[in-house]
């Protein structure tokens, strides 16, 4: 699917606060499960999960599980024009992003990735 990706598609399912800012971190990071997110943008689970379903059936993350725990990242097949989209939000985006990224970096138990599955 997400190698049909169409502006229009992409902007409609970053038309949120809540999936920009979860795009945002998942690409920084390159990998975070729903824990993770539901800490660093302070909202409930159910409400990143549902945000993270739209997000991935649009074709823009894709997942993988290990164990207990749901791990998103970029979906493999993005067209390098999202990619560039993303890039540059982020770096010209940091101090707005800055919020959730602390609270992130500050937050404990953070799940353990088996090193076979995400690249450095």
């Amino acid at each position: 699917m997400a190698d049909h990706l169409t502006p229009t598609t992409v902007f409609k399912c970053l038309a949120d606060d809540n999936r920009v800012r979860m795009m945002l971190l998942i690409a920084r990071e390159g990998e975070l499960c729903v824990c993770e997110l539901t800490c660093a943008l302070n909202e409930s689970q159910p409400k990143v999960s549902r945000h993270l379903a739209q997000l991935r059936t649009g074709g823009l993350l894709s997942d993988r599980r290990q164990g207990q725990w749901v791990f998103y990242r970029l979906h493999p097949n993005l067209p390098d024009w999202v990619h560039q989209v993303l890039t540059l939000v982020l770096e010209a985006n940091k101090h707005w992003l800055s919020p959730d990224a602390k609270r992130l970096e500050e937050m404990g138990d953070r799940p353990e990735r088996a090193a076979a599955c995400c690249p450095a």
